[in-house]
């Protein structure tokens, strides 16, 4: 039996068990709100940080979800509070939730050090909220268990099984190429998306939950269970259940947040294909808890480790559902244990090998064998060359093979909304064999590194029958997108990085297997340019924007921002 800690060693204690006036008045409003001494007095002090909302989907349901994690803490001698934070919906946030990230990092962070808690169950699962949280919470280091919001039901359509995000893409570019009409369409917008839940195919939200389950922050197998299956409600009452015991044990996401989980965490997105957004998220999550990640590690790992998992759209077939019940997580894993260090604790376990300890793969076809992989090595690679000195990213294995070595004449897009209007043009002369750029769409730039990333194919090429192209940008692409698509070129445009100097008619080569990008203009000519060239207006003048533009980093090395990004200790606030 785990020893109990006594309510003296409890961290809420300072709130609550002295002597004082502010005790006294600490004790008194906890009266007001209507608990009893009994309830909560000598108990670990459970924080549930929920980020549900009418407006976002993917977290619809987790107002219903913290009721059971509630019902797992009470279980295990804990006292739960709920407290709301941001919801960053993928779906609706302008300019895209990338912007504000940080903004629920640092609310994460700040609400969990200045109230009486001594451990959090951390609810998230939309693209931004699972490394926010988790980049908050490790800052604070309490000790900490990650409630994933899970996958929504398949989309179904005309006898079609519909993957959210990638269908709307393909049956989008359906429409523009004249294939299907408004009706069709109608039709579409019910069947896409059927239940709560966070996109169903491998896009950001299920890379990023299935790396902190790798991460080993998660209950297992907990983050591929569906939105809507009563087993997601069991897990919410099991991560209550666990996160009790962590505080009693005194097991720190320090303790679970060290180099040899990010390095398993990195081998598990590129085994399962996922998505580019996790390689800036993964290197943001790492710095927060004092671990060096860089994309060279990516791009190491990546030669190493197969692409297993068959799910869309790295993979050509299934979606989430299937993967769960193909195994899920710990069947994945348990086909890699070689590429893993095993021997590191888990929330749930002493180490990853006793959790994976019976875990078993039950189809073939949606997580493969090692002799059957969906790809031979890891789904992104690193690019480097004279238009990304500090690297660029591609999701090789989502492309189509005949442009992973290609070169073409640029087309120049200065920004996105010119770029959407103009697209069509046929005075720009874009054949296949051209390669779309598009510029001022980084970090700074976008603002905030949109997804932009998969520029729209013209309309005269679709219709015949074009379906990728070569596209460049230093911004984001959807997880759930697809296609021969360069992104996070660093450094940006927007402060003057190569992408700026590049002009139309420029040649430009990718070479995915040489991992290289490079701009057909000699050195002298792109001095002259850069000689030439003027920053553009600042985006914010006051504001959140503002304190964003002033302190955001780049893609390589995570989006974080500086002030938060660099070491340093902050004391625990005195609450006598």
């Amino acid at each position: 039996m785990t020893p109990r800690k006594s309510p003296e060693e409890l961290r809420s204690h300072q709130w609550y068990g002295t002597d004082g006036l502010r005790s006294f008045s600490h004790r008194a409003r906890t009266r007001q709100l209507g608990y009893l001494p009994e309830e909560h007095l000598g108990k670990p002090v459970i924080a549930i940080l929920n980020t549900w909302s009418d407006i976002n989907p993917c977290h619809v349901h987790l107002r219903d979800r913290a009721q059971a994690v509630k019902r797992g803490v009470w279980q295990a001698g804990g006292f739960p509070l709920e407290f709301p934070v941001s919801t960053l919906s993928e779906t609706f946030q302008k300019p895209t939730p990338m912007l504000y990230r940080n903004l629920l990092a640092m609310e994460t962070e700040e609400l969990l050090r200045s109230y009486p808690v001594d451990g959090a169950v951390l609810m998230g699962g939309c693209d931004k909220s699972t490394p926010a949280l988790l980049m908050g919470a490790a800052t604070v280091d309490l000790p900490a268990v990650f409630v994933p919001a899970g996958p929504m039901l398949p989309g179904h359509w005309r006898g079609e099984t519909l993957g959210s995000g990638t269908d709307m893409w393909k049956y989008w570019d359906d429409k523009r190429a004249g294939l299907i009409g408004d009706c069709e369409m109608q039709e579409l917008e019910s069947g896409l998306a059927r239940s709560p839940g966070h996109c169903m195919t491998m896009g950001t939200a299920s890379t990023l939950t299935a790396a902190a389950e790798a991460l080993g922050v998660t209950v297992p197998g907990a983050s591929s269970i569906p939105a809507v299956d009563s087993g997601h409600d069991r897990m919410a009452a099991a991560a209550g259940l666990r996160v009790v015991e962590l505080v009693h044990r005194d097991r720190k996401l320090s303790d679970i947040l060290t180099a040899d989980a990010f390095e398993d965490a990195v081998t598990t997105v590129l085994g399962l294909g996922g998505s580019t957004n996790a390689v800036i998220h993964l290197i943001a999550m790492a710095g927060r808890a004092g671990v060096t990640l860089a994309l060279d590690d990516f791009d190491r790992i990546a030669r190493t480790v197969p692409v297993l998992a068959n799910v869309r759209p790295g993979g050509q077939t299934h979606l989430m559902e299937d993967f769960h019940f193909a195994g899920g997580l710990p069947g994945f894993l348990s086909r890699i244990t070689d590429l893993l260090h095993l021997d590191r604790p888990t929330v749930s376990h002493d180490t990853l090998r006793e959790q994976l300890d019976g875990a078993l793969v039950h189809h073939d076809d949606v997580i493969r064998p090692r002799d059957n992989p969906v790809a031979s090595e890891g789904g992104v690679a690193v690019l480097r060359g004279n238009l990304c000195p500090d690297g660029a990213v591609i999701k090789h294995i989502a492309a189509e093979p005949h442009l992973l070595k290609h070169t073409g004449p640029a087309v120049v897009f200065d920004d996105y909304r010119t770029m959407q209007r103009t697209i069509n043009d046929p005075e720009l002369g874009i054949t296949a064999d051209s390669v779309l750029v598009l510029r001022n769409a980084g970090p700074k730039g976008g603002p905030g590194m949109p997804e932009y990333g998969m520029l729209p194919i013209p309309d005269h090429l679709l219709k015949q029958g074009v379906r990728d192209m070569v596209r460049i940008s230093d911004a984001r692409m959807s997880g759930t997108s697809y296609g021969a698509c360069v992104l996070h070129v660093a450094p940006e445009s927007y402060v003057g990085g190569p992408l700026a100097l590049v002009r139309t008619g420029d040649p430009i080569t990718l070479d995915v297997e040489a991992r290289t990008l490079h701009l057909g203009v000699d050195d002298e000519e792109l001095e002259r340019r850069r000689a030439a060239w003027t920053p553009p207006p600042a985006r914010y003048e006051r504001g959140y924007g503002a304190l964003y533009n002033e302190q955001i980093t780049q893609a390589d090395t995570g989006c974080d921002f500086e002030f938060l990004a660099r070491p340093g200790k902050v004391q625990d606030p005195y609450a006598g």
